[in-house]
């Protein structure tokens, strides 16, 4: 994976990345999601490298190869403002200072809190099967809560510890084949650290409480993406399915908001790599 990128570990306040980059040209910063590492973008990145850019890979904070400090009771220590934060000194530290920005999953919610805290720093914003979480649990139905129902069971106290770390390989289930053997042997590692689960579920634990209470204060004082903004969705996931046209949503945050669906199920950097590459690059260069 990663041919002729260089690796490292970026040290930042109170946490450590580890950092795959490479390329030459306009930078681009790619922010995976759960329960992934940066190693998902292994089919991507190369070809934004093609295509002309830098392209910097981290495993967030907790995540993968990164660590950060030990969880606290409000979750800030793992919320996605400390992440932004993190990602933000990392391109720093490389020298970017203004960037072009992607992130799915869990990773779009730093990809917004990053463009919203920063917006100096982010030139063009890509979002990919997310949703804001705040919009998430304004939209509350049976059928999210059936489908859904890993967030609210994340979020208790200690037994989701227990019952992962029991079992991390029934728990995490993934295809050597679809993801790829180093990525799925990476990735396969990080779910079998104890550390690296907590900090995972630390993540949706500030999701439900101090992100939440951040973006809701940033609605009410009219904050929004700067930016040009690119939403991208899996059509065989199911946020069209259960949300409708995410344009619309995305429209109450950012001015200037395009995108569309790919034919992909849910982890597209790794089933559709070369359709999410291409709208990628054309955003970016646009």
């Amino acid at each position: 994976m990663f041919e002729g990128f260089e690796s490292r570990r970026v040290h930042v306040r109170d946490a450590s990345v580890f950092v795959r980059h490479g390329g030459q040209g306009p930078p681009v910063l790619l922010l995976h999601g759960h329960p992934r590492t940066s190693a998902t973008w292994h089919r991507v990145a190369p070809r934004l490298v093609a295509q002309g850019f830098t392209v910097v890979c981290p495993d967030l904070r907790g995540y993968g190869r990164s660590r950060g400090p030990a969880p606290t009771a409000d979750h800030r220590a793992h919320s996605k403002r400390a992440v932004a934060g993190d990602m933000l000194a990392v391109m720093r530290s490389l020298g970017h200072s203004r960037f072009l920005l992607a992130g799915h999953d869990r990773g779009g919610a730093v990809a917004l809190r990053l463009a919203l805290d920063h917006p100096d720093a982010v030139s063009r914003v890509a979002l990919i099967d997310c949703l804001p979480i705040s919009e998430h649990l304004s939209r509350i139905t049976d059928t999210f809560a059936t489908q859904w129902w890993h967030w609210f069971f994340f979020a208790q106290p200690d037994i989701p510890e227990r019952v992962i770390n029991a079992d991390p390989d029934s728990w995490y289930r993934g295809d050597p084949r679809s993801m790829g053997r180093e990525n799925y042997d990476e990735w396969r590692e990080a779910t079998r650290t104890p550390d690296v689960v907590r900090a995972m579920l630390e993540d949706y634990r500030a999701g439900l409480t101090v992100d939440k209470g951040h973006e809701e204060a940033d609605r009410a004082a009219g904050v929004r993406i700067r930016c040009p903004a690119l939403v991208l969705w899996s059509l065989r996931d199911d946020l069209e399915d259960l949300y409708g046209d995410p344009l619309k949503i995305w429209r109450h945050w950012a001015p200037d908001v395009r995108g569309h669906g790919i034919d992909s199920g849910h982890h597209v950097a790794e089933e559709a790599p070369e359709a999410l590459a291409a709208s990628l690059g054309d955003f970016f260069l646009g």
